[in-house]
Protein backbone atom coordinates (compact mmCIF):
# COMPACT_ATOMS: atom_id res chain seq x y z
CA UNK A 1 0.00 0.00 0.00
CA UNK A 2 1.37 3.11 -0.59
CA UNK A 3 2.32 5.06 2.73
CA UNK A 4 0.47 8.39 1.23
CA UNK A 5 -2.25 6.94 0.99
CA UNK A 6 -2.23 4.30 3.85
CA UNK A 7 -5.44 4.88 6.52
CA UNK A 8 -4.46 2.25 8.75
CA UNK A 9 -5.18 3.61 12.10
CA UNK A 10 -7.57 6.14 11.20
CA UNK A 11 -11.09 6.14 11.81
CA UNK A 12 -13.60 7.41 9.68
CA UNK A 13 -17.49 8.71 9.50
CA UNK A 14 -19.65 8.09 6.91
CA UNK A 15 -23.36 9.50 7.53
CA UNK A 16 -25.82 7.68 4.91
CA UNK A 17 -22.65 5.49 4.34
CA UNK A 18 -25.28 2.14 3.91
CA UNK A 19 -25.87 2.85 -0.16
CA UNK A 20 -24.88 5.23 -2.89
CA UNK A 21 -22.26 7.44 -2.64
CA UNK A 22 -21.52 7.29 1.23
CA UNK A 23 -21.67 3.38 0.65
CA UNK A 24 -18.13 4.30 -2.35
CA UNK A 25 -16.44 6.27 0.44
CA UNK A 26 -16.99 3.71 2.94
CA UNK A 27 -15.48 0.91 0.59
CA UNK A 28 -12.63 3.56 -0.26
CA UNK A 29 -11.81 3.70 3.09
CA UNK A 30 -12.15 0.49 4.39
CA UNK A 31 -9.91 -0.45 1.32
CA UNK A 32 -7.14 1.84 2.63
CA UNK A 33 -7.20 0.38 5.69
CA UNK A 34 -9.39 2.57 7.81
CA UNK A 35 -11.72 1.98 10.82
CA UNK A 36 -15.09 3.11 9.72
CA UNK A 37 -18.26 4.07 11.04
CA UNK A 38 -21.58 4.49 8.99
CA UNK A 39 -24.60 6.35 9.73
CA UNK A 40 -27.84 5.26 7.91
CA UNK A 41 -31.97 5.03 8.76
CA UNK A 42 -32.57 1.81 7.64
CA UNK A 43 -31.33 -0.95 9.92
CA UNK A 44 -31.31 -3.80 7.12
CA UNK A 45 -29.44 -1.63 4.32
CA UNK A 46 -27.19 -0.59 7.34
CA UNK A 47 -26.47 -4.31 7.92
CA UNK A 48 -25.81 -5.34 4.72
CA UNK A 49 -23.64 -2.48 4.16
CA UNK A 50 -21.43 -3.30 7.67
CA UNK A 51 -21.05 -7.03 6.29
CA UNK A 52 -19.96 -5.62 3.07
CA UNK A 53 -17.35 -3.68 4.27
CA UNK A 54 -16.13 -5.80 7.21
CA UNK A 55 -15.57 -8.36 4.38
CA UNK A 56 -12.83 -5.96 3.06
CA UNK A 57 -11.07 -6.13 6.58
CA UNK A 58 -12.05 -3.53 8.18
CA UNK A 59 -13.39 -2.74 11.49
CA UNK A 60 -16.80 -1.52 11.40
CA UNK A 61 -19.68 0.15 13.36
CA UNK A 62 -23.13 1.13 11.98
CA UNK A 63 -25.91 2.13 13.12
CA UNK A 64 -29.35 4.00 12.81
CA UNK A 65 -29.33 7.47 12.67
CA UNK A 66 -31.56 10.26 11.50
CA UNK A 67 -28.94 13.25 10.88
CA UNK A 68 -31.51 15.70 11.15
CA UNK A 69 -32.54 15.17 14.99
CA UNK A 70 -29.69 17.20 16.74
CA UNK A 71 -30.04 14.29 19.67
CA UNK A 72 -29.60 10.94 17.40
CA UNK A 73 -26.43 13.01 16.25
CA UNK A 74 -25.10 13.48 19.66
CA UNK A 75 -25.84 9.90 20.75
CA UNK A 76 -24.21 8.10 17.59
CA UNK A 77 -21.38 10.39 17.49
CA UNK A 78 -20.92 9.67 21.25
CA UNK A 79 -21.02 5.92 20.44
CA UNK A 80 -18.55 5.87 17.63
CA UNK A 81 -15.91 7.34 20.06
CA UNK A 82 -16.71 4.52 22.59
CA UNK A 83 -16.09 2.12 20.07
CA UNK A 84 -13.00 4.14 18.33
CA UNK A 85 -11.54 6.78 20.49
CA UNK A 86 -11.61 8.92 17.73
CA UNK A 87 -12.65 10.25 14.62
CA UNK A 88 -10.11 11.38 11.81
CA UNK A 89 -12.32 12.20 8.88
CA UNK A 90 -15.94 13.21 8.99
CA UNK A 91 -18.14 12.69 5.75
CA UNK A 92 -21.58 14.23 6.18
CA UNK A 93 -23.02 12.81 3.49
CA UNK A 94 -26.44 11.57 4.13
CA UNK A 95 -29.26 13.39 2.01
CA UNK A 96 -32.53 13.12 0.85
CA UNK A 97 -34.08 13.82 -3.06
CA UNK A 98 -36.13 16.37 -4.53
CA UNK A 99 -39.79 15.56 -5.62
CA UNK A 100 -41.28 17.08 -8.67
CA UNK A 101 -43.30 20.15 -7.34
CA UNK A 102 -43.30 23.30 -9.34
CA UNK A 103 -41.77 26.02 -6.94
CA UNK A 104 -44.70 28.30 -6.82
CA UNK A 105 -46.72 25.05 -5.47
CA UNK A 106 -43.88 23.75 -3.05
CA UNK A 107 -45.16 23.86 0.64
CA UNK A 108 -43.20 25.31 3.52
CA UNK A 109 -42.99 21.20 5.07
CA UNK A 110 -41.05 20.25 1.69
CA UNK A 111 -38.65 23.13 1.64
CA UNK A 112 -38.39 22.09 5.40
CA UNK A 113 -37.88 18.51 4.45
CA UNK A 114 -35.03 18.66 2.25
CA UNK A 115 -33.46 21.18 4.32
CA UNK A 116 -33.66 19.73 7.54
CA UNK A 117 -31.56 16.51 6.29
CA UNK A 118 -29.45 18.14 3.32
CA UNK A 119 -28.30 21.30 5.82
CA UNK A 120 -29.10 20.87 9.07
CA UNK A 121 -28.61 17.29 9.42
CA UNK A 122 -24.51 18.22 7.58
CA UNK A 123 -24.72 20.88 10.52
CA UNK A 124 -25.01 18.67 13.36
CA UNK A 125 -22.78 16.56 11.76
CA UNK A 126 -19.50 18.22 10.87
CA UNK A 127 -20.68 20.24 14.32
CA UNK A 128 -19.91 16.91 16.20
CA UNK A 129 -16.59 16.17 14.35
CA UNK A 130 -15.50 19.59 15.04
CA UNK A 131 -16.35 19.92 18.16
CA UNK A 132 -14.29 16.44 18.74
CA UNK A 133 -11.18 17.34 16.52
CA UNK A 134 -10.90 21.02 18.61
CA UNK A 135 -10.67 18.99 22.19
CA UNK A 136 -8.57 16.36 20.66
CA UNK A 137 -6.00 18.61 19.16
CA UNK A 138 -4.44 16.40 16.23
CA UNK A 139 -6.28 18.33 13.20
CA UNK A 140 -8.92 15.89 11.05
CA UNK A 141 -10.58 16.11 7.96
CA UNK A 142 -14.36 17.42 7.70
CA UNK A 143 -15.80 16.81 4.07
CA UNK A 144 -19.16 17.52 3.03
CA UNK A 145 -21.42 15.96 -0.16
CA UNK A 146 -22.69 18.44 -2.40
CA UNK A 147 -24.21 18.37 -5.94
CA UNK A 148 -23.88 19.85 -9.57
CA UNK A 149 -27.36 21.19 -8.86
CA UNK A 150 -25.40 23.88 -6.76
CA UNK A 151 -23.63 24.70 -9.39
CA UNK A 152 -26.61 24.85 -12.16
CA UNK A 153 -30.20 25.74 -12.05
CA UNK A 154 -32.27 22.93 -11.27
CA UNK A 155 -36.30 23.30 -11.84
CA UNK A 156 -38.46 22.10 -8.89
CA UNK A 157 -35.66 21.46 -6.66
CA UNK A 158 -34.77 24.52 -5.60
CA UNK A 159 -34.81 23.40 -2.09
CA UNK A 160 -32.53 20.83 -3.48
CA UNK A 161 -29.87 22.83 -4.91
CA UNK A 162 -30.59 25.80 -2.45
CA UNK A 163 -29.58 22.81 0.41
CA UNK A 164 -26.16 21.54 -1.39
CA UNK A 165 -25.42 25.14 -2.28
CA UNK A 166 -25.23 25.99 1.17
CA UNK A 167 -22.89 22.90 2.43
CA UNK A 168 -20.35 24.01 -0.07
CA UNK A 169 -20.29 28.11 1.66
CA UNK A 170 -20.46 25.29 4.88
CA UNK A 171 -16.82 24.42 4.64
CA UNK A 172 -15.49 27.16 3.49
CA UNK A 173 -16.30 29.11 6.77
CA UNK A 174 -14.88 25.77 8.46
CA UNK A 175 -11.44 26.08 6.65
CA UNK A 176 -11.00 29.03 7.97
CA UNK A 177 -12.21 29.23 11.35
CA UNK A 178 -10.50 26.03 11.89
CA UNK A 179 -7.88 25.78 9.82
CA UNK A 180 -5.16 26.97 12.56
CA UNK A 181 -5.71 24.17 14.26
CA UNK A 182 -4.94 21.11 11.35
CA UNK A 183 -8.90 20.70 10.57
CA UNK A 184 -9.88 21.32 6.63
CA UNK A 185 -13.11 21.43 5.57
CA UNK A 186 -13.63 20.49 1.80
CA UNK A 187 -16.92 19.76 -0.76
CA UNK A 188 -17.23 16.96 -3.46
CA UNK A 189 -19.87 18.02 -5.95
CA UNK A 190 -21.17 14.96 -7.58
CA UNK A 191 -22.48 15.14 -10.82
CA UNK A 192 -24.82 12.34 -12.54
CA UNK A 193 -24.14 9.33 -10.74
CA UNK A 194 -26.08 5.80 -11.03
CA UNK A 195 -27.85 5.38 -7.57
CA UNK A 196 -30.87 4.76 -5.49
CA UNK A 197 -31.79 8.81 -5.38
CA UNK A 198 -31.33 8.97 -9.26
CA UNK A 199 -32.51 5.75 -10.94
CA UNK A 200 -35.63 7.23 -11.71
CA UNK A 201 -34.37 9.88 -14.06
CA UNK A 202 -31.34 7.89 -15.55
CA UNK A 203 -33.93 5.63 -16.80
CA UNK A 204 -35.96 7.93 -18.67
CA UNK A 205 -34.82 8.04 -22.22
CA UNK A 206 -35.38 11.66 -23.10
CA UNK A 207 -33.51 12.99 -20.05
CA UNK A 208 -30.64 10.48 -20.77
CA UNK A 209 -30.37 11.25 -24.21
CA UNK A 210 -30.55 15.15 -23.18
CA UNK A 211 -27.89 14.30 -20.62
CA UNK A 212 -25.67 11.60 -20.99
CA UNK A 213 -24.67 13.77 -24.43
CA UNK A 214 -23.50 16.54 -22.27
CA UNK A 215 -21.06 13.94 -20.21
CA UNK A 216 -17.69 14.07 -21.67
CA UNK A 217 -16.63 10.95 -19.68
CA UNK A 218 -19.79 9.02 -22.04
CA UNK A 219 -21.25 7.44 -19.12
CA UNK A 220 -23.15 8.17 -15.52
CA UNK A 221 -20.75 8.28 -12.30
CA UNK A 222 -21.03 5.33 -10.25
CA UNK A 223 -20.14 4.86 -6.31
CA UNK A 224 -17.03 3.16 -7.46
CA UNK A 225 -15.44 6.35 -8.88
CA UNK A 226 -15.87 8.12 -5.48
CA UNK A 227 -13.94 5.70 -3.16
CA UNK A 228 -10.32 7.18 -4.40
CA UNK A 229 -11.24 10.76 -3.35
CA UNK A 230 -12.46 10.01 0.29
CA UNK A 231 -8.60 8.04 0.88
CA UNK A 232 -7.22 11.53 -0.38
CA UNK A 233 -9.52 13.75 1.97
CA UNK A 234 -9.23 11.09 5.14
CA UNK A 235 -5.18 10.78 4.47
CA UNK A 236 -2.21 12.90 5.10
CA UNK A 237 -1.68 13.52 1.42
CA UNK A 238 -4.53 16.31 1.89
CA UNK A 239 -3.18 18.20 4.73
CA UNK A 240 -3.27 21.39 3.09
CA UNK A 241 -5.70 21.03 0.80
CA UNK A 242 -9.23 22.96 2.50
CA UNK A 243 -11.48 25.52 1.24
CA UNK A 244 -12.35 24.16 -1.97
CA UNK A 245 -15.07 21.91 -3.65
CA UNK A 246 -14.03 19.34 -5.52
CA UNK A 247 -16.26 18.13 -9.28
CA UNK A 248 -16.47 14.54 -9.91
CA UNK A 249 -18.43 15.01 -12.65
CA UNK A 250 -17.05 13.03 -15.88
CA UNK A 251 -16.43 16.64 -17.33
CA UNK A 252 -20.40 17.78 -17.53
CA UNK A 253 -20.14 20.98 -16.17
CA UNK A 254 -17.27 21.64 -18.26
CA UNK A 255 -19.19 21.11 -21.78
Amino acid sequence: MNELFDLRGKVALVTGGNSGIGLGYARGLAKAGAAVAIWGRNPAKNAAAQDELEALGAPVLALRCDVAVEEEVEGAFAAVLERFDKVDACFANAGVPTGTTRFEEMTLDEWRRVMDVNLDGAFLTLRAAARHMKERGEGGSLVVTSSASSIFGMPRGEHYAASKAAVTALVRSLAVEYGRRGIRANAVVPGWIDTAMTEGLLASEPFSEKVLSRVPAGRWGVPADFEAIAVYFASDASAYHTGDTVVIDGGYSKF
